[in-house]
């Protein structure tokens, strides 16, 4: 049986003049192979307003299950523009975790009634920058100025483990192939960044009471029928929310705007993406 279990893991800066709804989108995905049944886990950085804190949003789907979207939304600690920073995701056949700076953020445990909702098809990284002013902030409501183009994102230290798949290979959901030699697989599925500790759960609990704005889990408007089968749905955190999955706690707050500082000591070549108005 072949299991995908890639860790993927990069160092991120963002140009300070992207400021608004310029979306920088870092995505696991098989869209290109699987046009109508792709899967597809990422963060999805939605930009701010000036003196306002970023966004970032993950994404899970699988199987072309975009329109069930299992989103949720966090207001960043930190302000991405000033140094680059570690964005990971552990892709198990039992589970998913999102990481930033080595902090889980988010944990999606598979059950069986996600079907073909949870990613198992063979995926390979991405990253793009495009407009998303007709959602991205607040509703829409303030579009791109294209004055401050070209937008750009370097990245760096691209790290990409697990086990290797033929991406023209249809294979069932379950997997199929021998992707991972058995003594391999192992190592990947006990690695520190595979395991979900308690210290590492509560690492996660805190920075989700923190920082977390939205989540699809509390969003009773939109699934009226009920949340989806892997949600953790907790009665007292449930007060928290408003019926749209909207935290009440967690506001965005002003910030300033810093010197730019350099990247991270030790990085390695930077690549860069532009986009600019056509």
């Amino acid at each position: 049986m072949q299991v995908f279990v890639p860790t993927n893991t990069l160092w991120l800066s963002i140009d300070p003049n992207g400021f608004v709804r310029v979306r920088r989108h870092l995505q696991l995905s098989n869209g290109d192979v699987y046009e109508k049944t792709h899967d597809e886990l990422d963060f999805e950085f939605l930009g701010s307003r000036w003196g306002g804190q970023w966004r970032v949003q993950t994404n899970a789907y699988g199987n072309g299950s975009t329109a069930r979207g299992r989103e949720e939304r966090y207001l960043l600690p930190f302000d991405p523009t000033l140094e680059a920073h570690r964005y990971s995701v552990l892709w198990a056949p039992t589970h998913i975790i999102f990481y930033i700076d080595d902090t889980p953020i988010r944990e999606v445990i598979r059950h069986p009634g996600m079907g073909g909702d949870f990613p198992s098809k063979p995926m390979a990284v991405y990253a793009t920058i495009w407009d998303g002013s007709t959602w991205a902030t607040d509703g829409g409501k303030y579009k791109v100025n294209y004055k401050y183009a070209p937008f750009a994102s370097e990245f760096s230290d691209l790290a990409l483990l697990g086990c290797r798949a033929d991406p023209v290979l249809r294979a069932p959901r379950d997997g199929g192939g021998a992707g991972c030699a058995e003594p391999d697989l192992l190592g990947l599925l006990t690695a520190d960044y595979a395991v979900m500790t308690p210290r590492k759960r509560a690492a996660m609990r805190a920075f989700r009471a923190r920082h977390m704005t939205y989540t699809v889990c509390y969003d009773a408007v939109r699934y009226a029928a009920g949340p989806f089968p892997e949600c953790d749905v907790s009665d007292v955190e449930k007060e928290s929310f408003s019926a749209w999955g909207e935290s009440k706690n967690v506001v965005m707050k002003a910030r300033g705007r810093g010197r730019r500082r350099g990247r991270k000591a030790g990085a390695g070549a930077m690549s860069r993406l532009d986009v600019s108005s056509s």
